[in-house]
């Protein structure tokens, strides 16, 4: 009888130890599964903008989810950028179309008010702010993948209350007004 019972309490120990085994074994699975991938996030962002920010705005375990917000000012920069490109570039287009004009001794009633090195001036201006438009719309683009990529690395940063940074107004021998800088690393 206690040969039955010691065989018992064994395997009832070599079976709960097997299973706890699984269980970490598949904790570490459930873990590695869920590793944030910032590659994926500069990929996102670079194949539609702003994919990248709710891609890591999903994963965010944490506190508030605060890439979502940030869609919208991407295309807001994307669009604003875009419609000055365009529109400095049909400027550019109509006032070398004057110029070509002038050249064959005619002119529209558009730029009649100019004469020939304004039309050139205005000309070489609209050309400047195109080039500026193309590169303030690269630096857009360009900033929201970067945004996503560094975002992703902090999407499982500790952001608790136990880690703070204050910053209080105050006076020094009651006269002097300065700042208080208070660290919390709890």
């Amino acid at each position: 009888m206690k040969i039955v019972l010691y065989f018992c309490l064994f395997f009832s120990t070599a079976l709960y130890a097997q299973e706890a085994k699984n269980l970490d074994s598949l904790k570490v699975k459930n873990e590695l599964d869920t590793v944030h991938s910032f590659k994926k996030a500069i990929i996102f962002s670079a194949c539609l903008p702003g994919a990248g920010q709710v891609y890591n705005s999903l994963a965010m375990k944490n506190g508030p989810k605060k890439a979502y917000w940030k869609v919208p000012l991407i295309y807001a920069g994307l669009g604003a950028t875009g419609y000055l490109l365009i529109s400095n570039q049909k400027l550019k287009n109509n006032l070398k179309q004057e110029y070509i004009l002038r050249g064959t001794g005619q002119q529209t009633a558009e730029w009649a008010a100019y004469d020939d090195p304004a039309v050139l001036s205005l000309y070489q201006q609209a050309l400047s702010f195109r080039d500026l438009s193309i590169l303030a719309f690269g630096a857009v683009y360009l900033i929201q993948i970067l945004d996503a990529g560094v975002e992703a690395h902090f999407v499982s940063f500790d952001v608790s209350d136990n880690l703070s940074l204050t910053v209080d107004p105050m006076l020094m021998n009651l006269k002097t007004p300065g700042f208080s800088i208070k660290m919390n690393f709890r």
